[in-house]
């Protein structure tokens, strides 16, 4: 979900976007995992439509491909907003400050990653203090990472961390041996 402060702006670029094999650098979007997970957004997007929101761009499913697909005007309750999508959907609504921004963030129950565009660093710096989330990238997509990054939720979003540090973690059992006189 993306908060604004300052209107839509590059969603006209959404429509650039270019579908094809994943393989393939050019390659921007491809096909979701399966049918059924593109028809369960397709199904949320509906939803959503049904219940107010607009949909400024995509929506309309083509076997297990979704394109992607912008909505507004949505509410808390609709799925494609309390749930996580896992698809090619963003939702854009209107927050009067960044601290509102931050609270309409922190009001869903899960928590992976988020992202922070301005160019007020101590703005963003506040609100990565404040969002409750597992990762707060600040001037890129909440996508980026690096293997030596923890990379993992809080809320209903997951457990535990990603990356390799994490990983051995988890693949080590430590144990402890004590020897008394």
């Amino acid at each position: 979900m993306i908060f604004s402060t300052n209107g839509r702006k590059g969603l006209s670029n959404t429509g650039k976007l270019k579908f094809g094999d994943p393989a393939n650098d050019d390659t921007d979007i491809s096909v979701m995992i399966d049918e059924a997970s593109a028809k369960r957004a397709e199904s949320w997007i509906k939803e959503a439509t049904d219940n107010g929101a607009k949909k400024l761009f995509g929506g309309e499913r083509s076997e297990s491909y979704l394109p992607p697909t912008v909505l507004t005007d949505t509410s808390p309750e609709m799925k494609i907003v309390s749930e996580e999508a896992f698809a090619p959907v963003v939702v854009i609504e209107r927050a009067a400050s960044l601290e509102d921004a931050v609270d309409m963030a922190n009001s869903g129950k899960y928590g992976l990653q988020a992202g922070v565009f301005t160019d007020g660093l101590q703005g963003a710096i506040n609100a990565a203090g404040k969002l409750e989330y597992g990762g707060v990238i600040i001037n890129d997509v909440p996508t980026f990472r690096v293997d030596n990054m923890p990379y993992g939720g809080v809320k209903d979003s997951g457990f535990g961390r990603e990356g390799i540090r994490y990983a051995m973690d988890e693949m080590t059992e430590p144990r402890l041996i004590v020897i008394s006189g």
